[in-house]
């Protein structure tokens, strides 16, 4: 599995990516990478690939805690991307985790990158 990112602070966006099967601990681990990272700004946006992700080894309570993790602002914007329907539904669970929180930020869970661009403002993939 990878998990990875990268901070465009034109674009105040940060883009995470995952492929393969992605456990708690590697989404935990990029976290906690963001939060870490001295280019990382809680009021960017976020764009979370997971296109190439074959599956998702998170618990329902660990996929609360995940989505429950204050690390953006409330102003931003964050666009989950999944082709599959077992990852695209692992995302909206976490989208109405997310939004029962004190911590929301603004989510949205979307089945295509374009739709995701459109709704973060941005023309192009980045």
């Amino acid at each position: 599995m990878l998990a990875r990112y990268v901070i465009d602070k034109e674009r105040r966006l940060v883009i995470s990516t995952g492929s393969e099967q992605l456990t708690f601990s590697q989404v935990k681990t990029h976290q906690d990478q963001l939060l870490n990272d001295p280019d990382f700004d809680p009021e960017f946006n976020q764009l979370i690939d997971m296109t190439a992700v074959t599956s998702l080894d998170i618990s329902v309570d660990e996929a609360k805690m995940i989505a429950r993790r204050k690390l953006f602002s409330s102003t931003s914007r964050r666009a989950f991307v999944a082709t599959s329907p077992t990852i695209f539904g692992m995302g909206r669970m976490m989208e109405a985790y997310h939004e029962m929180s004190n911590v929301a930020s603004q989510v949205r869970v979307f089945y295509d990158l374009p739709s995701a661009l459109k709704w973060l403002g941005l023309e192009s993939r980045p």
